[in-house]
């Protein structure tokens, strides 16, 4: 069952209570007859198993600039030499 935080509007008392969803809900303080308000506060919320991480994820296929870039790189180069010109003595 949850537990739920009160709060007073008139005394300021603080408490809690473990409550049934079907439960009525609290209305007056205990301590001073006054109306009282539930309080909300954040959840702390754990992710477990796999799913939740970016490496987990399956992988996403290249986008087109990347396939085109891969493509053009994959022709063969054919390199031509030059030999270094010959000084002649004067």
């Amino acid at each position: 069952m949850p537990t739920y935080e009160y709060l007073c509007s008139e005394c300021e008392h603080a408490f809690e209570a473990v409550q049934s969803f079907t439960d009525p809900v609290i209305e007056v303080c205990p301590k001073c007859d006054g109306q009282v308000r539930k309080v909300y506060n954040n959840v702390g919320v754990v992710f477990k198993g796999s799913g939740f991480y970016k490496t987990d994820s399956r992988s996403t296929p290249p986008a087109k600039s990347e396939t085109l870039a891969v493509k053009t790189e994959s022709k063969p180069v054919t390199k031509t030499e030059s030999k270094p010109a010959v000084k002649s003595k004067k």
